[in-house]
């Protein structure tokens, strides 16, 4: 979930504002964002924030936090496009300026003089930024790779950015996702004729292809595999149909072909369809999913083919598993990228990354985009390379660039945030701490009456067998807590609360080795 600041002379650039997606650690949620503490505090410093490109981690945040933020968005086209239908969606269309920057002229913004660096990437319009300041030019180079063969798109060619290196570059920040790959990332190219020969080679069976849906090259290569191989082609997926649309709006996917319905796809010959589809990193409510749950218009048999032309991302592996198991148990065939030459990443190897050094030769390196090992990494990468200056930062690190000597200024405090309902609450806050512990240990709500006998509710405990005899015992442990209090706390609320939590804690570890949550309910006086 990308959120970078630039900062000079007490203003700031904003580059990017993306999200992440929830995992287990947070139970409930859907949705992950920076904490933006730090420039809501100065946001009247603030002058604008320039968008790379669409992916959801690049701007997802954005109308959640754009019209609070106040001030103009830059994009190119196709990502404004992007944006303009979340900002319509959430009602903030009228309340938020995008401006739309074609071509690689620079603008101003605020202090900053920006200018977009097009680089090929696993969406149309990757780029990164040259950001010229007083004190020396930065080349932001968001998510890129290096492709002699990018299907969509034009990317920066190795003289010009060897003639933005003559130029002179300060500060090379740069994407450290896949610096542990010794190979290069490898081109679209190559997966066009990948695909070509997997759709092949599965003549007379129905084929199925997941992939991710913002990689507009990847949706132009199944277009012309399904020419080539002269199978209609059907999409299955919301985000598939959007991604079309708003790539057809701005001139690319022109030659794509007509699709066709679920039902026109189910009533061909099964060597003549291919379908393209959403689910490929096991999201439930995907096309794939409930394909493989047999819970879709559009179903495969034993013998029947899905390609999975994407990445496992990490974290995704169980869902993923989950997928792929209920179409094994269907008999369906299945490929991924280890099998065949059907996906290559968006994110540059190793030596793509020594590549760009020596056409930029830059002062400083500052690795972002990955874990700490993968930034880590990059600046042993960097230092063996010959630059000068290489720099590790974590969240929360103000690095000076300059004037002066570059390194660690100073740390801030940083977080997260979830969407947990229409609610943005702290990841840390007391809410999501609770639900977590209610989710690992379970809870007991213990009502306490008048007369001060118990009454006892188990949820989410492991003593289904044994609940009415741990109800007997833990009720018989709370009357001995209660009159085993002396003088005042007898009627002081606090106390009985806690002597009822305590015992009625005890007493559920003692039979299931759980500490869970205990709710106490006193009733009447």
């Amino acid at each position: 979930m990308n959120v970078n600041l630039y900062g000079c002379d007490g203003k700031w650039l904003m580059v990017d504002l993306g999200m992440t997606f929830s995992g287990d650690q947070y139970p409930g949620v859907d949705l992950v964002f920076a904490d933006l503490e730090f420039i809501e505090d100065r946001v009247k410093d603030l002058v604008g924030i320039v968008l790379t490109h669409g992916h959801e981690d690049h701007i997802g945040a954005i109308p959640y936090f754009a019209e609070e933020l106040g001030v103009p968005l830059y994009a190119t086209p196709f990502t404004a496009d992007l944006i303009r239908r979340k900002l319509e969606e959430a009602g903030l269309l009228r309340e938020i300026k995008i401006h739309v920057i074609e071509g690689t002229d620079s603008f101003a913004v605020g202090p900053f003089d920006v200018s977009y660096v097009p680089l090929a990437h696993s969406i149309a319009e990757g780029n990164g930024l040259i950001i010229d300041t007083p004190y020396g030019r930065i080349f932001h180079t968001g998510d890129w790779k290096l492709d002699d063969e990018p299907i969509v798109g034009d990317p920066t060619t190795e003289e010009e950015l060897t003639e933005l290196g003559d130029d002179g570059i300060l500060a090379l920040v740069c994407d450290s996702t896949n610096v542990f790959n010794p190979e290069p990332s490898g081109s679209e190219g190559g997966v066009y004729r990948g695909l070509m020969e997997e759709v092949k080679r599965h003549a007379g069976k129905r084929v199925m292809v997941t992939t991710f849906a913002s990689n507009v090259a990847r949706l132009h290569t199944l277009g012309e595999v399904a020419k080539a191989t002269k199978r209609k082609l059907c999409v299955a997926g919301r985000s598939l149909d959007r991604i079309i649309e708003v790539a057809q709006d701005n001139g690319y996917l022109q030659d794509f072909p007509k699709t066709v319905d679920f039902q026109t796809a189910m009533g061909l010959p099964r060597g003549e369809i291919l379908i393209m589809a959403t689910g490929g990193q096991g999201e439930p409510r995907a096309a794939l999913a409930r394909v493989a749950d047999d819970s879709h218009q559009i179903s495969l048999q034993k013998g029947d083919v899905v390609l999975f032309s994407s990445r496992q991302i990490p974290g995704n592996e169980v869902a993923i598993g989950q997928v792929q198991n209920k179409l094994a148990e269907r008999g369906v065939v299945m490929v991924t990228d280890r099998q065949s030459e059907i996906h290559v990443s968006g994110h540059p190897g190793r030596p793509e990354l020594e590549a760009l050094y020596s056409w930029i030769r830059p002062e400083i390196l500052v690795p972002v985009h990955g874990e700490i090992k993968h930034m880590q990494e990059q600046v042993r990468v960097g230092q063996a390379a010959g630059i000068p200056h290489n720099i590790f930062q974590k969240n929360g690190d103000i690095i000076r660039l300059a004037p002066g000597k570059p390194g660690k200024l100073a740390q801030v405090r940083t977080g997260r945030l979830v969407l947990d309902g229409d609610i943005i609450v702290p990841a840390d806050g007391e809410a999501i701490a609770m639900r977590r512990r209610m989710a690992r240990d379970g809870v007991i709500v213990v009502a306490i009456d008048s007369q001060l006998k118990p009454h006892i509710e188990l949820l989410g405990m492991p003593l289904d067998e044994d609940e009415e005899d741990f109800v007997t015992e833990a009720s018989a442990d709370i009357v001995k807590a209660l009159r085993a209090l002396k003088g005042a706390a007898r009627k002081d609320r606090s106390s009985l609360t806690e002597a009822v939590r305590l015992a009625t804690r005890r007493a559920a570890t003692r039979w299931s080795g759980k500490k869970p949550q205990v709710k106490v309910i006193l009733m009447g006086g």
